[in-house]
C-alpha cells in the first residue's frame, strides 16, 4: 500500500490508474482482498487523492473501488459521496458510477443525492404485448408514468427471473432519468432479450417484470418464459 500511495502520485496515468485498480477489494479479475473487504480505510487516501484526478480513465477506476466497497460498507460510501458530490461535474459523474450498486438497491439517501424524491405520488400504467415469451425471443412493453407534480425520476425495470433450481434472481436495468411534470404523462417503450448468454441463461417458468421509479415499485406483470419452439433451437 505504500508503493500504491506513491504510485498516486505518478505523472502517467496508467500508474496512477494501476494504484486504485490494484487495492479494489472485489477486483473482477484477481483474488478478493479479504483484508480490505473487512476493513477498507487503508484504501481511502488513495480514492482521496484521484477522485478529482484529470483522467477520467483514472476517475473511473475510483468509481468501481467504491462501487466494491459498498457492498461490504455502504454507509462509507454514501458519506464520501455526500461530502465529494457538487465539487465539479466530473466528481458528481465519479460519485454517480460509484453508487451504481446502491442506486439500483433503491438507497433513498443516495437516490436524494441526485435529486430523485420519493415523496412525490407517481403512478404507472405497464402493459405487456404478450403474456408469454419463448426463449430466445423479446419481450415488448411499455408503460405510463404519471406525477402528481414535477420531480426529477429515475426509471427502472425489474425482472425477476427463474433460476435453474426454481428460486428467483432479481435484475435490475435502467430505462433512464426523466423530467416529470403534472400535465404531461411520459409513455415509454422497451424490450427486454431473452436470449442465452454466456453470463445469463433463461429457465421456464412464471416471471414477474416491475417499473421502479425512484427506488420505489410502482407497477408490476406477471408473464411466462417457454421453451424456444424445436425449429428455433436447431
Amino acid at each position: 500500500m505504500s508503493v500504491m500511495r506513491a504510485w498516486a502520485e505518478d505523472d502517467n496515468e496508467h500508474v496512477r490508474r494501476l494504484a486504485s485498480e490494484g487495492c479494489r477489494p472485489r477486483l473482477p479479475w484477481g483474488i478478493a482482498l479479504q483484508r480490505f473487504k473487512v476493513d477498507p480505510t487503508p484504501i481511502l487516501p488513495i480514492l482521496e487523492r484521484l477522485r478529482a484526478d484529470p483522467s477520467e480513465y483514472v476517475r473511473r477506476s475510483v468509481a468501481n473501488n467504491l462501487n466494491d466497497i459498498c457492498k461490504d460498507h455502504p454507509e462509507l460510501v454514501i458519506e464520501l459521496a455526500a461530502r465529494w458530490i457538487g465539487q465539479s461535474t466530473a466528481t458528481d459523474a465519479l460519485v454517480k458510477h460509484a453508487c451504481r450498486t446502491l442506486l439500483k438497491r433503491g438507497d433513498q439517501r443516495v437516490l436524494r443525492l441526485f435529486g430523485h424524491h420519493d415523496d412525490v405520488p407517481v403512478t404507472v400504467k405497464l402493459t405487456l404485448a404478450s403474456n408469454t415469451v419463448a426463449i430466445g425471443e423479446r419481450l415488448s412493453f411499455d408503460c405510463v408514468v404519471r406525477a402528481d407534480a414535477g420531480t426529477c425520476a429515475r426509471i427502472e425495470y425489474v425482472i425477476d427471473f427463474v433460476t435453474k433450481t426454481g428460486g428467483v434472481s432479481r435484475k435490475v436495468f435502467k430505462i433512464g432519468e426523466r423530467q416529470l411534470t403534472a400535465d404531461a404523462p411520459l409513455r415509454l417503450q422497451r424490450q427486454h432479450r431473452f436470449t442465452d448468454f454466456t453470463t445469463r441463461k433463461h429457465y421456464s417458468g412464471a416471471h414477474r417484470i416491475s417499473i421502479v421509479v425512484n427506488g420505489v415499485q410502482r407497477a408490476q406483470r406477471r408473464f411466462a418464459v417457454v421453451a424456444a419452439p424445436e425449429g428455433a433451437r436447431q
